[in-house]
């Protein structure tokens, strides 16, 4: 009798434990499995034209260091991809205010000297805000990660110039974008003034839903933002921002997945990261004597294309070029020293993927009331 009550008791535990190795098994795969492709190729360069024609003019107009603004704002081209060209220009345009709306907070904030528990709590109240407008809209890429990640990185490095001269870049930017995406409409030159994107409005469940997403956007940015300020992290908002990351998947699976990815891809970003910093016979900045900016600001525009071609298909190789581009930026607009930018980024990484997974598990939807993910 006891011999059955104590297999009765070990009973649960192997079946928790072949169930999270079921789990970290389907994790693996999904590590290695590329998306179907879908007109990646066309809208990488459309997203890499956005970023290199105004990234070479403040290059050739001798101010890389405001490459960050122009980034931000060229990050426009990412939305609509598969859209046709008059629906992509409207998405285009919601997509702009927020991404320069987020952008123009971080720089009020650099400009004016409010950094950390002021940065988190701003942090944590756009991104609740920035749900709720990413999903009335229907923003694709889903969710409000990217003004974050502007908001944060804005705000966290001197502001070189005036507050309206920064804004500006970035709108001139987006609109650049803009007009990059819509070009091809030029070859037919149909205008369908009833067209419309179909974005179901957010009543009942839907409405429902969208509160707790958003809910889960702020307790996952102010947790993890709280971890990187009493740690005593120089970038918490790299952490607020990896925290946002998981919360764009469909369920539950997708976002560990993308927790997992936004991981594993920044750590190998880093690597790259690192052999253009650390002096080296592999670094290109060994090569050109003097002209660290100039390099730094052609590897951003280089690295843009495969993050974009990557994007829908495999967020983890995805970050391992989107990561080059957010730490060469960011070392353009206020340089530190390569090894505390590395160790910073990957533990930031790691504690905001990791603060985001857990809310993702812990921040259900009512059951049987309201869809899981409104986007």
């Amino acid at each position: 009798m006891g011999g059955d009550t104590a297999n009765l008791q070990r009973q649960p535990l192997a079946d928790w434990w072949c169930s999270s190795v079921t789990g970290l098994m389907v994790h693996a795969r999904e590590l290695h499995r590329l998306g179907p492709a879908n007109n990646d190729r066309l809208s990488a360069v459309r997203v890499a034209l956005s970023v290199a024609v105004p990234g070479l003019f403040l290059i050739l107009i001798g101010r890389p260091d405001l490459m960050m603004y122009a980034v931000f704002g060229a990050l426009t081209g990412m939305y609509g991809r598969n859209e046709t060209h008059q629906l992509r220009l409207k998405h285009q345009a919601q997509a702009a205010l927020f991404l320069v709306g987020g952008l123009a907070i971080g720089v009020f904030l650099s400009v004016n000297h409010i950094h950390s528990w002021w940065l988190v709590l701003v942090a944590t109240l756009f991104a609740g805000v920035g749900s709720l407008y990413a999903d009335a809209v229907r923003l694709k890429p889903i969710g409000p990660f990217f003004g974050i990640l502007a908001l944060g990185a804005c705000a966290s490095v001197p502001t070189n110039v005036p507050f309206t001269t920064a804004v500006l870049i970035a709108a001139a930017s987006a609109a650049f974008s803009m007009v990059v995406g819509f070009t091809g409409w030029f070859r037919r030159r149909t205008w369908d003034s009833g067209a419309a994107r179909d974005i179901p409005v957010l009543r009942g469940p839907l409405r429902q839903a969208a509160l707790v997403h958003a809910a889960r956007y702020s307790l996952a940015v102010s947790a993890a933002g709280a971890i990187g300020v009493l740690s005593g992290s120089g970038h918490p908002h790299w952490a607020m921002a990896a925290a946002a990351v998981p919360l764009a998947g469909a369920d539950l699976p997708s976002r560990v997945h993308r927790g997992i990815h936004r991981i594993v891809g920044t750590f190998l970003g880093l690597a790259v990261v690192a052999v253009v910093l650390f002096p080296s016979p592999l670094s290109p900045l060994q090569y050109f004597p003097g002209q660290t900016a100039v390099v730094l600001a052609v590897l951003v525009v280089l690295c843009q294309f495969p993050t974009e071609l990557f994007m829908a298909r495999h967020y983890g190789w995805a970050m391992v070029f989107f990561t080059p581009v957010i730490l060469l930026i960011a070392q353009l607009a206020s340089p530190m020293d390569p090894g505390v930018l590395v160790m910073e980024r990957a533990i930031e990484t790691f504690v905001g993927a990791v603060v985001g997974i857990a809310v993702a598990v812990l921040v259900r939807a009512p059951r049987g009331r309201v869809p899981e993910k409104t986007g």
